[in-house]
C-alpha cells in the first residue's frame, strides 16, 4: 500500500481476546487513511488465529510476529521502525477507541499546527468487560500548551498528566530515537518528555480511547516491583537539570525524598523486606539522613497536596 496518513500500532501479546474490540474500533473510524501494524511477541494464545482472519479481509492490515519474545519496549520500538505513517497512534491491543472521529480529531490538529509535537485527550477507564468506570483527563478544556510547560507540571505533581500510548498520537519524525529500553514503567512518559522538548502538547477534552484495567496487564505488574521506583529516579537524572525545569530548589529536594520515601513504602506494604529497603535508600540517599528528615516529609507532603489540588484545579 502507498504510504498511509497514519500507523496505528498494535503490539500485541497474549491478548487475543482483546483484539477484536481494539481492530473493530479502527476499522469503524470516520478517518481511513490509515495502516493498522500489528506485531506480535510470540503469543503463546491463538493472537494468530486472530489477527491473520482480519488481515485477509482488509489490506490496511500489516501482521508480524518476531522470531523470538522481543520484550514489551524493544516491541513498542519495532512498532516505530516497521511504521509507513506520517503520525504514529499506539493502540495497545487490550484498549480500544472510544470514538469513531479519534483518528480524524487528532490528525485535524497534528495538520493544522506544526508546532505541535504531542496530542493526547481525555479517556475513559474500562474494566475487563469494556464498561466504563470513570472518565479521566488533566487538563481544563480543549487546549494548547507549552511542552516544556507540561513536562514540569508532570514532574512537580509527580504524575503522568499525558496519558498512556492509546491516548495519543505524533509524528514519526519526532519519535526516531524511540522509546529508551532502560525505562520499564513509565517509559511513555519519558517518551512524551522526548516530543514535548521538540514542540507543543494539544489536549482534547473529550474520552477519544478506552484505558483498560485488569490484572494481567504488565504495567500493573510491574508496579509491585522496583521498576516505577527505578524509572523515577531514572526521570530525576534524565531532566531535572535541564535548564527549563522551573522548580525552587525546596520542592526539587522533596521530589528526591518523595523519590526515596517510595522504596520505604514498599517495605511499610511488605513487598520488600526492611534490609533491602534501608540497604536501597543507604545507597542512593544515606539511611541516617532519610531518618532525619522523615518527620519534615511527614508533615509537609499533604501540605503539598493539598496546594497542588487547589492549583491545578
Amino acid at each position: 500500500m502507498s504510504r498511509p496518513k497514519v500507523s496505528v500500532c498494535i503490539p500485541a501479546y497474549n491478548y487475543a481476546r482483546f483484539m477484536p474490540e481494539a481492530i473493530d474500533s479502527v476499522l469503524k473510524q470516520t478517518f481511513t487513511d490509515y495502516e493498522i501494524l500489528i506485531i506480535d511477541d510470540c503469543s503463546h494464545d491463538n493472537t494468530k488465529e486472530v489477527v491473520s482472519e482480519y488481515a485477509k479481509k482488509d489490506k490496511r492490515i500489516r501482521f508480524k510476529i518476531n522470531l523470538i519474545n522481543i520484550g514489551m519496549v524493544n516491541n513498542w520500538n519495532a512498532c516505530l521502525a516497521e511504521a509507513k505513517g506520517t503520525y504514529i497512534k499506539f493502540l495497545f491491543c487490550d484498549d480500544f477507541l472510544s470514538s469513531i472521529s479519534a483518528l480524524e480529531e487528532m490528525v485535524t490538529i497534528l495538520d493544522g499546527n506544526p508546532s505541535i509535537s504531542l496530542v493526547a485527550s481525555s479517556r475513559n477507564i474500562v474494566d475487563g468487560t469494556s464498561r466504563t468506570i470513570k472518565t479521566l483527563g488533566h487538563f481544563r478544556g480543549t487546549t494548547v500548551l507549552s511542552g516544556e510547560k507540561v513536562i514540569v507540571g508532570c514532574i512537580s505533581r509527580r504524575k503522568n498528566l499525558i496519558g498512556e500510548p492509546t491516548v495519543v498520537m505524533f509524528r514519526k519524525k519526532n519519535a526516531e530515537r524511540g522509546f529508551l529500553p532502560y525505562y520499564r514503567q513509565i517509559v511513555d512518559l519519558e517518551m512524551w518528555f522526548h516530543l514535548l522538548e521538540q514542540g507543543c502538547f494539544a489536549y482534547l477534552d473529550r474520552p477519544l480511547s478506552a484505558f483498560r484495567i485488569h490484572p494481567d496487564q504488565q504495567t500493573l505488574k510491574n508496579a509491585f516491583h522496583f521498576a516505577t521506583i527505578e524509572d523515577n529516579f531514572h526521570i530525576w537524572d534524565d531532566y531535572m537539570s535541564k535548564p527549563y525545569i522551573n522548580i525552587g530548589s525546596f520542592k526539587k529536594r522533596y521530589i528526591q525524598y518523595d523519590n526515596i520515601y517510595k522504596i520505604w513504602k514498599m517495605h511499610l506494604k511488605g513487598i520488600i523486606p526492611r534490609d533491602r529497603a534501608v540497604r536501597e535508600i543507604d545507597v542512593r540517599y544515606g539511611f541516617s539522613h532519610f531518618i532525619a528528615y522523615y518527620p519534615l516529609y511527614k508533615i509537609y507532603k499533604p501540605l503539598l497536596k493539598l496546594y497542588d489540588k487547589f492549583r491545578y484545579k
